[in-house]
């Protein structure tokens, strides 16, 4: 990965996406759009490459490079500290890489940009605990996370347009809420808060998706619905889910990372991971 000279804030985009194929570090589950703007020429929404980050000495991250297709369905796992959060952290800028190199398509330096440059060039995050406005309707939630540019109430004051009205109503079809549009979002099942804060990254239309542990808390018949929402939505998005439920992340995986103390410990489909001596001894257990 080329080293790009940036200006203090983030570059401006390419004009348009373009997909060539690429090699290398390009061959990762290219899918058919990467958002507007965003340059992935070489086929790789996001290139880590040698990150390290300490903290008092302690190293969260050593070494650690990941690339992530356009388009892409990926599953990270690992034990309890393998550096997991300190990854998702180093992407949304919310920590800084002591070194290393982070992109987002070719042109985005992650390392220079804050956290709300990085959202509104087009990386969404959904922590594992949800996050919605209870006292506001299903729709109000997603007309807020639509003019995310604004105040609370200066949202909610301003008209929709017709496109943004079509955008929220395809956006309660794809997570199951049309029904319960006008609920207060704070009567809803943990599951519903689940997929109400997916949705509300959804309006947004980010290129890529980080998810944590999605389906924690649910029942099987939400975590079913999750494998299904994520598996129609890899392709139009690029996903990174974080997840410590084999059972989900073998229904929705095509490559699984395994982390551990820090670093990429393997990587392959699920079973080629699961076959792993190293990841058995560290993770999986015997």
């Amino acid at each position: 990965m080329r080293t790009l000279p940036l200006p203090e804030i983030m570059l401006p985009p390419a004009a348009g996406a373009t997909l060539d194929g690429g090699s290398g570090r390009d061959a990762l589950g290219l899918g058919s759009r990467a958002g507007a703007g965003l340059d992935v020429r070489h086929g790789t929404v996001l290139t880590l490459e040698d990150i390290e980050v300490s903290f008092d000495g302690f190293k969260a991250l050593r070494a650690l490079t990941l690339y992530i297709g356009v388009g892409e369905l990926r599953c990270i796992i690992g034990p309890n500290g393998a550096g997991k959060t300190t990854l998702m952290d180093v992407i949304t800028g919310k920590t800084r890489p002591d070194s290393g190199k982070a992109y987002f398509g070719e042109t985005y330096d992650l390392t220079r940009m804050s956290e709300v440059q990085i959202a509104q060039a087009g990386i969404g995050r959904k922590f594992q605990k949800p996050t919605v406005f209870e006292a506001l309707s299903v729709f109000e939630n997603l007309e807020l996370a639509l003019k995310a540019d604004k105040s609370v109430w200066a949202s909610l004051r301003a008209r929709l347009s017709g496109e943004q009205r079509d955008r929220i109503d395809a956006v309660l079809a794809t997570i199951r809420l049309g029904a319960s549009r006008d609920r207060p979002a704070g009567l809803l099942s943990h599951g519903q808060k689940q997929f109400l804060e997916i949705g509300m990254l959804l309006v947004q239309n980010p290129p890529l998706l980080l998810l944590d542990e999605p389906v924690a808390g649910m029942t099987d018949a939400e975590t079913e619905f999750t494998a299904e929402l994520f598996k129609g939505l890899a392709g139009q998005h690029s996903l990174m889910v974080v997840e410590h439920d084999m059972g989900f992340v073998g229904s929705i995986a095509d490559h699984v990372t395994v982390l551990h103390q820090g670093h990429v410990l393997a990587e392959g489909s699920l079973e080629q991971v699961q076959a792993d001596e190293r990841v058995i001894e560290v993770y999986l257990g015997r």
